[in-house]
């Protein structure tokens, strides 16, 4: 037996811990290989940037008879839905309804404020699959995971580029805000005032250019923005919303360049044929699948949307 609590402060590295065992073990069972490195303190960048965006949006299963963690569930609601984050538990506690109770905690949030629920989870997880199919989520977007390492002196610069591309600054926000809601319907200013705000120079002296988010206007109209992370606990591209795959195309070369020398991972529509193929021309190969899952109210994308998981997207 299990209780639903509200994760603690003190909890963190607890939680940190989880993610990291979960997650590795997962992978090591299904695919041969681990995706974090660096032991549990790397995913302490999930409670770190999460907090930080949602204090006490997370949700935790706790043995009745021990206090042993056996599970933990983020999200983060938003002005137009409510973002499912990285859920985990134990390999030990598989099979004991833990991830259905937790999801469900959530649910009940979005439906009292009336909001959808948006998600974008591994398609090559079923039994995850499964747990949101079952729950009511509809598969809405199918993403390629592709993986680049992103030579030192970065790939070859566009040709005859449209506008200009540099750092985010907070003017940038109403027109990040407005792009988002034209292309994929949904609105969340938090997150992209705490990209925005990792962008100046005290921040990238603090955190080694841990974040970075940059845009691209032509003839002054906001053509896309793309953001990126290089840490222990995540190498991504993303999130990022352009109005068309020129302008995504244009900001995934610029976002990687920044990261010459990493190896990084961004997630690409299956429907993006330009940007695939791109991809494949610079060396970039397949590793997982991802589907974007929607619980609730869905309008399709009026352009191109390549979500991560720092922050959220849905």
């Amino acid at each position: 037996m299990f209780t639903i609590q509200t994760m603690q402060p003190a909890q963190h590295q607890e939680v940190a811990k989880l993610i990291y065992d979960s997650t590795n073990g997962w992978y090591r069972k299904h695919l041969g290989q681990e995706l974090f490195a660096g032991g549990p303190q790397s995913t302490m960048l999930f409670c770190d940037t999460y907090e930080t965006l949602d204090p006490g949006c997370c949700f935790i299963a706790v043995a009745n008879h021990d206090q042993t963690l056996l599970g933990s569930c983020f999200y983060h609601p938003r002005e137009t839905h409510v973002s499912l984050g990285i859920m985990n538990v134990h390999p030990t506690a598989f099979g004991h309804g833990i991830a259905r109770r937790l999801l469900q905690c959530v649910i009940d949030i979005a439906d009292q404020q009336h909001k959808p629920i948006r998600l974008v989870s591994s398609a090559m997880n079923l039994d995850s699959f499964s747990l949101y199919t079952k729950a009511g989520f509809v598969p809405r977007q199918i993403f390629q995971d592709m993986v680049l390492d992103v030579p030192p002196q970065g790939i070859d610069l566009a040709e005859g580029l449209k506008g200009e591309i540099r750092a985010a600054t907070e003017e940038d926000l109403p027109a990040m805000a407005s792009l988002e809601e034209r292309v994929a319907h949904i609105r969340r200013e938090k997150d992209y005032r705490f990209l925005v705000a990792a962008n100046n120079e005290k921040a990238h002296q603090q955190n080694q250019r841990q974040w970075h988010t940059s845009v691209l206007y032509h003839q002054g109209e906001l053509h896309g923005w793309m953001a990126s992370i290089a840490h222990a606990g995540s190498h991504m591209i993303g999130p990022a919303i352009a109005q068309d795959e020129s302008a995504a195309l244009a900001l995934l070369r610029h976002e990687l360049n920044y990261r010459a020398g990493n190896r990084m991972v961004f997630l690409v529509p299956v429907d993006c044929q330009i940007l695939v193929q791109a991809a494949y021309a610079w060396g970039a190969r397949n590793c997982e699948l991802h589907v974007a899952q929607v619980r609730g109210e869905f309008r399709p994308y009026e352009g191109v949307c390549m979500p991560t998981f720092m922050p959220e997207t849905g």
